[in-house]
């Protein structure tokens, strides 16, 4: 069998649920922002330096560092227009990347410095993914993230709801995992609920199964973002294979995984690509799914992805015509629209290439 190639891998129709918009400017535009915006404190002016100096700090080990670099892609992220120009070239940045559908997350409540309102804010960044879907067969919708140390999620949920039918396709909490469970979330994610919301929880990424419990059980999450960790509730023993009770749920529920491989390297959840609990998660048929999670940080894009998996496992056409459709099974908005990308563009798209290749 011939395994895709990097170029074959980019023209396939994609699907992504997990990436940050303030993990994903292009370093050019961090630079021209931050000399609009009067922003002073980026490590460097020089463009292959700065996206160095990110790659750098997010493989640095350093919890810290690796935040830091946010402080910087947010701190010019402060204006109306700052917002649109940077949501608009993320849409386009992904739709030149083969994704035909995408869902975009960020935290409303990081955008007020400069006296933008929560509303502003969201009309901001989805008149940026309108303009930079325009034309180029992408498809962006926006997840509202609440900070789970903070005490907003209950606004960013009303929020997620107010703009739920202009672009807003689902609510997210994230941040640091230890010491902030979801359940401080509560009456968010049971007032979500009862507004027939989508949301989705980072949880299981750098804390274990707890976290994934909570997310789960307790405040009912349509997906995981990340999840990683479940494979803690998974003994594989010579071969057999024995799943625990939470990722028996978790498998027997289709509950989706927003897996981030590139990523979970850096943050210390998986030591390389090849030992990823992708490899094991796939062949236990759990609903897993490939995304970016931060592309500038890592480096990253969904084909770069799915590229290190070929070559990790030796995944053909089928395996990522499998994860993609997870994606798009999973994909907060309604089942005629996933429907359709699946048997429109998603699997035309990969029959072609198979039958090309």
């Amino acid at each position: 069998m011939t395994l895709p190639t990097f170029e074959q891998i980019r023209q396939a129709p994609k699907v992504l649920l997990h990436d940050h918009l303030d993990g994903g400017l292009r370093t050019e535009t961090i630079i021209e922002l931050a000399r609009e915006t009067g922003y002073d404190r980026l490590p460097s002016t020089d463009a292959a330096e700065l996206a160095a100096w990110f790659r750098a700090s997010a493989d640095s080990g350093s919890l810290e560092r690796y935040l830091e670099t946010f402080a910087h892609t947010v701190g010019v992220m402060q204006t109306r227009e700052a917002l649109i120009r940077v949501a608009a070239e993320c849409a386009e940045d992904l739709a030149n990347d083969g994704v035909v559908y995408a869902e975009v997350r960020y935290a409303p409540e990081q955008h007020t410095e400069r006296g933008l309102t929560l509303d502003e804010i969201v009309q901001a960044v989805n008149e940026g993914f309108r303009l930079g879907s325009e034309g180029r067969g992408i498809r962006v919708g926006a997840l509202l993230t609440a900070m789970r140390h903070q005490a907003r999620s209950m606004e960013i949920a009303e929020l997620a709801v107010r703009y739920r039918d202009v672009g807003v396709v689902g609510f997210d909490i994230a941040g640091a995992e230890a010491g902030y469970p979801p359940t401080r979330h509560i009456d968010a994610f049971e007032y979500l609920q009862r507004e027939n919301a989508h949301f989705t929880i980072h949880a299981g990424e750098g804390f274990g199964l707890p976290s994934i419990w909570q997310a789960i059980q307790w405040c009912g999450a349509d997906r995981l973002g990340h999840g990683v960790r479940i494979i803690d509730d998974i003994t594989v023993s010579g071969g057999d294979t024995k799943l625990g009770r939470l990722a028996a749920y978790v498998r027997d529920m289709r509950i989706p995984l927003e897996m981030c491989p590139t990523s979970n390297i850096q943050t210390g959840a998986a030591d390389s690509i090849a030992d990823h609990p992708i490899g094991l998660l796939r062949r236990l048929q759990f609903r897993v799914t490939v995304n970016t999670d931060n592309r500038l940080m890592s480096g990253t894009s969904v084909t770069k992805e799915f590229a290190q998996l070929v070559e990790a496992f030796g995944y053909g056409w089928d395996d990522l015509q499998w994860f993609t459709v997870n994606a798009m099974k999973s994909a907060f908005i309604p089942f005629d629209d996933r429907l359709a990308l699946i048997n429109g563009v998603i699997k035309p798209g990969f029959a072609q290439l198979k039958w090309r290749g």
